[in-house]
């Protein structure tokens, strides 16, 4: 019987043809004995790409065990985090101590002397004697012994700038500022015979209140005083000039740079600048901004610096908006303006949403000059531990020697550099677009055009699209359903995905809504873990079921070839689009395309023929290492960022819902290709069982308030930061009578947990005293900046008057009836360095001209508009008129003025009141208090 059925065999149950497409198989040992046969009779052919007839074949080479998939996924993320962590920790060895040992250089103990002695004055507000006197006295001294010391080959001379000046700005919503008598010290370093062209260095002295500002900003002019020691004791002459800007107002939102710009005579001979600032404290200078479209002075960055730390995926972030900051680089790049040059200037639309300030106070006249063209400019700021950014922690024993010697080697580098480069004479010919650069681990930079990136993002697109069509052709070929697979794997991830954003964002206002909200805030890797965790369980679920229950049977090898090129297919067409919007960040997919690609293809044959051994899976993740380690580089870089930034981002943004977005983000980035493990896996249930023990363990933990956000530690402080503001409120009617008259202790918290921990050391903080919006200008309450949408909830402590010795005089001196049916109204304003004013048109009246801002308009919150002024240690009553038109001939009462005054230094900033009160206060909360005024009055 065996010889008959052999002869003359059963006929075979008809199969589909498609490869790969599962099927329930009849008849298998009687097939498995005849494929046996052939192959005794006849020469073992090369084996088939996997098919649904050989998925018992395919799993026993093919599929892997759990444990070695999860250690292998493990080990090569162990890897990357240990390559990034080494990166970070690699600063610089300053070699044999002692500063005798750096003459040759830059000296970074001697710049450390330099911060020391800064931060020693104390918190510096423009306009306080530590600022406009002790911190001025000390930079003039320093220079004074550099210009005796300097080489022969140099000139130096220094100028004390006092500007004054208005413009407006959309930072913030957009607001108006006024700034007179502020400082600037200005000092150019040129040839002996004189230069035609300026690179500009630029730093700033000034604190905030209650802040050493070592950070933000000292060291920087500290580093800036050693460069220019360092450069003008060499013995090479220079090209072109250096010019250092000591600048003593930027913390009064830019005011100090626009005054430098706009109105200093050697402004028109910078060609381009550099911008020191900070975001943090320590750790590595990132260059996070430059240009606009210069990229010779990126390429100058990476040709001259000595440890490059770099990343236009941070420019585009910053200027998105998503952070609530700006620097000098703003000022110095849409005001910029040099005469003489081919190109136009920046618009200066009174439109709220252009980017560009409006505003130009003009005494030079060089607003109407043409053509003109953009400076171009460098910004680098320390971004590590932003968590005592702006505090009293923020002191100069916490920044790193090596962090000063690495600023100060790669600013010196390459101030040298741009003042001996051709490029700086006339960059007009180097512009061509912008810039596309990224540092590697800190070791070198990568750099090229735009439009080159452009190019090669293309053609690493087109190499995608060539494989996957390829393999369309071939499906087709063979009758298979490839295409529709690849349709349903693409479905199948991007349902994984919403399904892990709704998952954890579920799980992040959960936590929010129990009181527990930045439990990580001390202990950062606590969100990792809560929240990693239930991202990755998730999406490991979610294709096990899809293996299990939709595609059933289907060849497990030929599954992972699918969500491979379904992560390919994926990165492809975010490359395409990040491309077409012009994004220069498009260069992150354009690695996740090729290197991935690149391998696939050396190892494809093989791996068909030998399945998923250890050797080829290895290989398979050494083709992800690049993209995997630049991405979770660029990750570090924003948990860096954003973490502290959450705490100080205001009571109406829950910091989970933005952290867990961010490692939901990271989560299912990082595991893009590791997806096709999930369907070469044998099973996942351990890995599922682990991973959501470690989330209810670590939810539970949280919800439990076993991890408290603040610390004290003096090692490493996390507080929450706190401003109290004594103030005395007067609101007035329009015959200037008093009609309301009250004083208390405004109190606001800037993060989201509000003052639920904080209550129980001081019981009467409570919802009892929350403050209510009074209907007046910003609510009635005195705010130093338009954050009132940031910050919506405070409270109001009842206390004594406060009795400043420079209160606020506010009078209207003229009153003149203007054509089209407006008025003119002429304000006079006198008081401390730091006022603000809010002025609201009643209804029917408009406000159709100022002589604040750009003259035309004002920027309107809410239909509130916001004046920021300062000015520096003496200044003359501020005079400024309003044009209000009126759709009645002859109205009462035309527009609404408050008047806010703040105390920032000196005996008048803080009362016995808020002394007090300070006290009560925990230790892991900082505060920041001063007194102040609000006034209000109706013309």
């Amino acid at each position: 019987m065996a010889a008959v059925a052999k002869d003359r065999p059963e006929p075979e149950p008809e199969l589909e043809p498609e490869p790969g497409r599962g099927v329930r198989i009849r008849g298998f040992k009687e097939r498995l004995k005849r494929a046996k046969s052939r192959a005794e009779a006849q020469p073992q052919p090369p084996p088939p790409p996997p098919s649904s007839e050989g998925r018992d074949v395919a799993k026993a080479r093919g599929e892997v065990p759990e444990a070695a998939a999860v250690l292998l996924a493990a080990a090569h993320l162990l890897l990357l985090w240990a390559l990034i962590q080494l990166s970070l920790r690699q600063l610089l060895l300053l070699g044999p101590a002692g500063p005798g040992a750096e003459q040759a250089g830059f000296s970074a103990h001697t710049a450390r002397k330099h911060l020391q002695h800064i931060t020693d004055f104390g918190p510096r507000p423009a306009g306080s004697p530590a600022n406009e006197i002790l911190t001025v006295n000390y930079l003039l001294k320093q220079i004074q012994k550099i210009q005796e010391g300097s080489a022969a080959a140099h000139s130096i001379a220094v100028d004390i700038q006092r500007p004054s000046g208005s413009f407006s700005i959309d930072f913030l919503g957009g607001f108006s500022s006024y700034y007179h008598n502020i400082t600037n010290i200005v000092v150019k370093l040129e040839p002996k015979d004189g230069a035609k062209h300026a690179v500009l260095a630029n730093c700033h002295f000034d604190s905030v209140a209650n802040s050493p500002g070592a950070s933000d900003d000292a060291v920087s002019c500290a580093v800036m005083l050693e460069v220019l020691n360092a450069l003008s004791k060499s013995s090479t002459p220079l090209q072109h000039a250096v010019i250092f800007v000591f600048n003593g107002a930027e913390e009064n939102i830019l005011q100090a740079s626009h005054g430098f710009i706009t109105q200093h005579p050697w402004a028109k001979l910078i060609r381009a600048f550099i911008n020191l600032e900070a975001a943090g404290v320590g750790g590595k200078e990132l260059v996070f901004q430059s240009g606009p479209e210069n990229p010779w002075l990126v390429q100058a960055y990476v040709r001259a610096a000595k440890h490059p730390f770099a990343s236009v995926v941070g420019q585009e972030v910053f200027q998105s908006g998503v952070i609530p900051s700006d620097t000098d680089f703003r000022i110095y790049r849409d005001y910029g303006n040099i005469p003489g040059l081919q190109s136009a200037p920046p618009a200066c639309e009174a439109s709220l949403s252009t980017s560009a300030p409006k505003g130009l106070w003009d005494p030079l006249g060089l607003q109407g000059m043409s053509p003109l063209v953009a400076t171009q400019g460098i910004d680098l700021a320390f971004i590590e531990n932003g968590y005592i950014y702006h505090t009293k922690y923020d002191t100069a024993d916490r920044i790193p020697l090596d962090s000063i010697k690495r600023a100060g080697d790669n600013i010196l580098a390459v101030l040298q550099y741009l003042a001996t480069s051709v490029e700086l004479a006339d960059s007009t010919q180097y512009r061509h677009g912008t810039m596309v650069f990224f540092d590697v681990l800190g070791l070198f930079v990568v750099a090229y055009p735009q439009r080159i990136g452009v190019i090669i993002n293309y053609l690493v697109a087109v190499a995608a699209v060539l494989h996957l069509g390829k393999k369309f052709s071939t499906s087709i070929n063979h009758g298979s359903h490839y295409m529709r697979d690849l349709l349903y794997g693409i479905g199948v991830t991007i349902i994984c995905w919403f399904i892990i954003f709704v998952t954890i964002l579920i799980v992040a206002v959960f936590v929010s809504l129990t009181g527990h909200a930045m439990s990580w805030y001390t202990h950062f890797y606590v969100s990792i873990v809560l929240y990693g965790s239930i991202a990755l369980a998730k999406l490991i679920l979610i294709h096990t079921l899809a293996k299990n229950l939709y595609y059933g049977n289907m060849n497990a090898f030929y599954l992972a070839e699918l969500y491979f090129d379904v992560s390919l297919t994926i990165w492809c067409c975010t490359l395409v689009y990040l491309t077409q919007r012009g994004l220069c960040s498009a260069y992150v997919p354009g690695l996740w395309v090729a290197f991935p690609l690149v391998v696939r293809l050396l190892i494809g044959t093989e791996l068909k023929q030998k399945g998923a051994t250890l050797k080829l899976t290895s290989i398979y993740f050494l083709g992800l290492l690049i993209p995997h380690l630049l991405t979770m580089y660029l990750f570090w870089g924003a948990f860096e960022m954003f973490a502290p930034i959450l705490g100080r981002s205001g009571t109406e943004i829950p910091p989970d819902v933005v952290l867990a977005a961010i490692i939901a983000a990271c989560t299912i980035i990082v595991t893009t290709y590791f997806v096709s493990l999930i369907y070469l896996c044998r099973s996942t249930k351990w890995t599922l069982l682990g991973l959501g023990t470690v989330f209810l363990v670590s939810a539970t933990l949280v919800c439990s308030g076993a991890f408290f956000p603040y610390a004290s530690d003096p090692a490493g402080p996390h507080p929450k930061r706190i401003s109290l503001q004594h103030t005395t409120r007067t609101f007035h009617d329009l015959n200037g009578e008093i009609i309301k008259r009250d004083s208390g202790i405004w109190i606001n918290g800037f993060d989201y947990t509000l003052m639920s921990h904080v209550t129980p050391h001081i019981p009467e903080i409570n919802h009892t005293i929350r403050s209510s919006c009074e209907n007046a200008p910003f609510c009635g309450f005195p705010w130093f900046l338009p954050i009132n949408n940031f910050i919506r909830k405070n409270w109001y402590l009842p206390a004594s008057e406060i009795s400043p010795k420079t209160p606020v005089a506010f009078k209207l001196i003229s009153k003149y009836k203007m054509p089209l049916q407006s008025m003119k109204l002429t304000f006079e304003l006198t008081g401390p360095s730091h006022m603000t004013l809010y002025i609201r048109p009643l209804e029917g009246s408009f406000i159709i001209g100022s002589s604040i801002g750009d003259g035309t308009s004002l920027y309107s919150s809410d239909g509130d508009y916001f004046v920021f002024y300062s000015h520096g240690l003496q200044a003359p009553p501020w005079q400024f008129w309003l044009e209000i038109q009126t759709l009645e001939p002859t109205p009462d009462a035309m527009v609404t003025i408050a008047v806010a005054s703040h105390y920032l230094f000196g005996e008048d900033q803080r009362t016995a009141d808020l002394i007090a009160l300070e006290k009560r206060f925990p230790e892991w909360c900082v505060i920041s208090s001063w007194s102040s005024s609000y006034n209000l009055f109706v013309f």
